[in-house]
């Protein structure tokens, strides 16, 4: 079978159509990125974009990126608030603020929000984390505030349990685990606050706005994810990241299902977070598997959940062997291509796996290609920036 009969050009028909060939309408279209920081990926990302929301109904963006800073920016595209600049600076975390595909996105969902009534919303779905974690305070008194009483504890008892925030973000914790005081005693009882904090918020939800609800949602699960998080930060066992890996996975996850509640929506994020099989991943030593954001957000939504890996083909001067996916892809006649995954794992046989010289990129697993709906392939990609 001519590998053209499972592919086609990357354009609004192409995504169109892509949709109609799926079991039913996602509520979710993961698109996953094979590279963060691929100038010519958020370009095609904004298109596919637009084109949904001006063909397809979607009304939500989601983004591997701090669920908390994302406030910052959907407050700025649904009511104006801030200048385009803070916006950048305080709304994304990892870097993803410098991007220019991202900056044209904000502005651009904020343009449209500017003459329809029917608002576009942004989403950051990541836990306020790098390696290390952030500290629970704005999530934890976020929540308090929104909440009546009786309450568990007051805002001065939070503020004394919380202590500096710097205890909390100490980078040093990612090797050593005796400096993160996330198995502290004040930590613990930090635990059970937000556990009440949580079940309060359920007993009081009906005199609630819709907005504070949601709001509030997010702030006890991130609260909830963060305490859990430094409490393995803490761990000495050689399950340590494997297990701080899972758990970041489900605080997306749950994110993620959040955003299903609000309609149709284009999630932005890594492969490894959004494929519905397990993440392998080397990180030193230790080989990490877990269930992916994806994976997990399936088991909830079935198949109103879709997923578009990305795949790079030449990246600078890094070719992919001619019997690879991505070396099979490159012979399309077409700078993007949108390709029909299933149809692809069924024509082609044994495909050697690629090996990339850039630590960044993660090739794609052919024996994983029956496990993804679709794949954005771009031919050649040149402008890289550097992680970090």
């Amino acid at each position: 079978m001519d590998i053209k009969d499972m592919a086609r050009p990357l354009d609004g028909a192409g995504i169109s159509g892509f949709l109609r060939s799926l079991p039913a309408k996602p509520l979710l279209l993961g698109l996953g990125e094979a590279r963060h920081f691929v100038g010519e990926l958020g370009e095609l990302r904004n298109e596919i974009f637009r084109h949904l929301v001006e063909h397809e109904g979607y009304r939500s963006f989601a983004v591997e990126s701090d669920c908390l800073m994302g406030l910052v920016v959907d407050d700025h595209i649904t009511t104006g608030a801030g200048t385009l600049d803070d916006v950048m600076e305080r709304g994304f975390s990892h870097g993803f603020g410098a991007t220019p595909a991202n900056r044209e996105l904000v502005r651009w969902m904020r343009a449209y929000n500017e003459k329809h009534d029917e608002k576009l919303r942004f989403f950051g779905f990541d836990g306020p984390l790098e390696y290390w974690a952030a500290s629970p305070r704005q999530a934890l008194t976020g929540l308090h505030a929104l909440l009546d009483g009786p309450l568990p504890c007051t805002m001065e008892t939070l503020d004394t349990l919380l202590g500096p925030d710097d205890r909390w973000t100490n980078e040093a914790t990612i090797m050593d685990p005796s400096q993160s005081i996330g198995q502290s005693a004040e930590a613990q009882r930090l635990r059970l606050i937000a556990d009440d904090l949580v079940a309060l918020l359920d007993t009081q939800a009906p005199r609630l706005s819709t907005e504070d609800r949601e709001r509030a949602a997010l702030y006890g699960r991130t609260a909830v994810g963060l305490l859990r998080y430094h409490h393995w930060m803490a761990d000495t066992s050689p399950e340590r990241w494997t297990r701080l890996s899972a758990l970041r996975d489900a605080m997306m996850a749950a994110n993620l299902r959040a955003v299903a509640e609000q309609g149709p929506a284009l999630v932005f994020a890594s492969n490894l977070h959004l494929q519905r099989n397990k993440s392998l991943m080397s990180f030193g030593d230790h080989a990490l598997e877990w269930w992916s954001a994806g994976a997990i957000a399936e088991t909830h939504l079935g198949d109103r959940y879709a997923f578009l890996a990305s795949a790079l083909g030449t990246v600078g001067e890094d070719i992919p062997s001619p019997d690879t996916v991505e070396g099979l892809l490159s012979t399309l006649p077409w700078d993007h291509a949108l390709i029909d995954a299933r149809r692809l794992a069924e024509a082609i046989t044994e495909p050697a796996p690629r090996t990339s010289h850039d630590f960044a990129y993660f090739p794609l697993d052919p024996a994983q290609l029956d496990m993804i709906d679709g794949i954005v392939f771009l031919k050649q990609a040149v402008r890289l920036k550097k992680l970090g």
